[in-house]
C-alpha cells in the first residue's frame, strides 16, 4: 500500500478522524496532533496550504502492523527478517506527477512549539545517490528559512559522507508507505539500500523522477546544498527536551512535484508517531545483535526513554553469563542506547511494570550490574557531555540465576477464576 491506499484503509476500518475546519499551521495543528494521541488525523484544510495533512499514521504498534499487513506481535520478526533478507525493488514509471512552483509557501510546514527555531518539516527523508555506495534514504528535519531555502539537521553518517564525496543534489521526499518509513528509519551500512529493506517488508517499487530514483511519494522536492551553513534549532526532539542550536547545511529548493490527490505527512516531534518510527526500527537491530550471542525472545524501546535511550530485552537464558553477553550485544545493536534491562522470556518487555518487577525481584547490583564509562552517547541526551557526547551506559541483568528454582521467582496463579458480576445482585 502506498500512503493514499493506507489512508483509505484507516478510514475503512474506522481508525481515521477527519478535521474539516480550517486550522493554522502555527501551533494549532501540533496541538491537535498532541490531543489526538495515537489516533490518525486527516486535516483537510490547513491555512495557506494547497495540500491536506495526514498525521499519526504510525503512532502505535497496531497501526504499523496494519500497514505491514501482519499481527502486532509479528512486527519485530518481520522487520528483523527484512533486514537480514533484503529484496531489490522494481522500477516503475512515475505516474500522475505534476510540477508546481519551487516554493515552500503553499505547503503545510508546521511551527510546533514556541521554542522552535522556525517552521519545520519533520517527516521527510533525503534520498541521495553515490556512484560507489548507491542509494541512501535517511530522515532529516528541515527548518524553513524562506520559501526557497531550509537548513537541515544532518548527523555525521551516510548523507554527510555523500556530501563530503561531492553530493549536491538530492530528493527530499514526503508521504511514503509504512514499509518505506520503517526502511528509511533503519540503521544500515553505507553500502546497503534502505529501499531493499522496505521492499522485503512489502512490495515497494521505486520511480524515476527528475533524474532521481526514489520511493513513491506524495511530495517530491528536488534540492541542492548551497555550501552555506546556518543556525538550526532549537527543536524539541525524542526526549521531549530541546535539541541545541548548531550550524547546519543549507539546501535550496529547485523543483517540487505533487499529484492531484497528494496529501502531506506531518509528524509531531516527540509525539507517539515520532517515537514509534525512531524506536521500532532499533528493536530488530538489537534483536539481531543479541541473537548472535544468546537466544533473544523480544525487544522493546520504551517510551519513557524516548524510544531511543532505554531498551528492554528478553532472552532464553541457558548459561549464567548470558545476561551480560546480552547487555554488550544490545549496546552494539543500538549505539545510542544508554540503559538496557535484560529479563527472562516470561517477562513482557512492553509492560514497564513487569520489567520493573523483574528488576525488583531478580536483580542484585553487586553482581548483575554492568557499567560502561568513557563511551560516546546520544546527541539527544541532554545529560551527556555537550561537546564530546561522552556518557555512562548501564546494563541491568534481571534474569533468574540458573542455580535457583525458577518457581521461586515466578508469580503465583490464583486457585480459580471467577467473574464478580455473576455474584452481584
Amino acid at each position: 500500500m502506498n500512503l493514499r491506499e493506507f489512508v483509505d484503509l484507516l478510514e475503512e476500518k474506522g481508525r481515521l478522524q477527519r478535521v474539516t475546519k480550517e486550522v493554522d499551521p502555527v501551533y494549532e495543528v501540533a496541538a491537535l496532533m498532541e490531543d489526538a494521541g495515537d489516533t490518525p488525523l486527516y486535516l483537510e484544510n490547513v491555512k495557506g496550504s494547497i495540500l491536506p495533512c495526514i498525521t499519526n499514521i504510525c503512532s502505535s504498534r497496531e497501526l504499523v502492523a496494519l500497514g505491514l499487513e501482519c499481527a502486532p506481535d509479528e512486527v519485530l520478526e518481520k522487520i528483523s527478517k527484512a533486514i537480514r533478507e533484503t529484496k531489490t525493488p522494481d522500477v516503475k514509471e512515475a505516474e500522475g506527477y505534476k510540477e508546481i512552483e519551487a516554493s515552500l509557501e503553499k505547503l503545510p510546514i508546521l511551527t510546533h512549539q514556541p521554542i522552535d527555531g522556525g517552521a519545520y518539516i519533520s517527516s521527510a527523508m533525503a534520498v541521495a545517490n553515490d556512484e560507489e555506495y548507491g542509494r541512501n534514504l535517511s530522515f532529516h528535519r528541515a527548518m524553513k528559512l524562506d520559501n526557497q531555502h531550509m537548513v537541515m539537521r544532518i548527523l555525521d553518517r551516510h548523507l554527510m559522507d555523500y556530501m563530503k564525496r561531492g553530493l549536491k543534489e538530492f530528493a527530499y521526499c514526503n508521504g511514503v508507505s509504512v514499509p518505506v518509513l520503517l526502511g528509511a528509519a533503519t540503521s544500515l551500512g553505507i553500502e546497503e539500500d534502505e529501499m531493499a529493506v522496505a521492499n522485503a517488508l512489502a512490495d515497494s517499487p521505486v520511480i524515476e523522477l527528475a533524474g532521481h530514483s526514489i520511493p513513491q511519494s506524495e511530495v517530491v522536492m528536488i534540492c541542492e546544498f548551497t555550501g552555506e551553513m546556518h543556525d538550526e534549532g532549537p527543536f524539541v526532539d525524542l526526549t521531549e527536551t530541546p535539541d541545541i542550536i548548531r550550524k547546519q547545511p543549507v539546501a535550496r529548493i529547485k523543483r517540487i512535484f505533487i499529484r492531484d490527490d497528494s496529501v502531506f505527512h506531518a509528524l509531531l516531534p516527540s509525539g507517539p508517531e515520532h517515537k514509534v518510527l525512531m524506536g521500532m526500527p532499533r528493536e530488530p537491530t538489537i534483536f539481531n545483535s543479541v541473537n548472535k550471542v544468546v537466544e533473544c525472545h523480544d525487544v522493546f524501546m520504551s517510551h519513557g526513554g524516548g524510544s531511543w535511550l532505554h531498551g528492554a530485552v528478553s532472552i532464553k537464558k541457558k548459561n549464567e553469563d548470558d545476561g551480560r553477553k546480552a547487555i554488550e550485544a544490545a549496546f552494539d545493536g543500538h549505539a545510542s542506547m544508554k540503559h538496557v534491562w535484560i529479563v527472562d522470556d516470561d517477562i513482557d518487555v512492553t509492560n514497564s511494570q513487569a520489567v520493573e518487577w523483574a528488576m525488583a525481584t531478580r536483580f542484585q547490583a553487586d553482581r548483575n550490574l554492568v557499567i560502561k564509562t568513557g563511551v560516546k552517547g546520544s546527541s539527544l541526551d541532554p545529560s551527556a557531555d555537550p561537546k564530546t557526547r561522552g556518557t555512562v551506559k548501564v546494563g541491568f541483568d534481571c534474569t533468574i540465576p540458573l542455580d535457583r528454582e525458577r518457581n521461586d521467582f515466578s508469580k503465583t496463579k490464583p486457585g480459580m477464576q471467577v467473574n464478580l458480576e455473576e455474584y452481584l445482585d
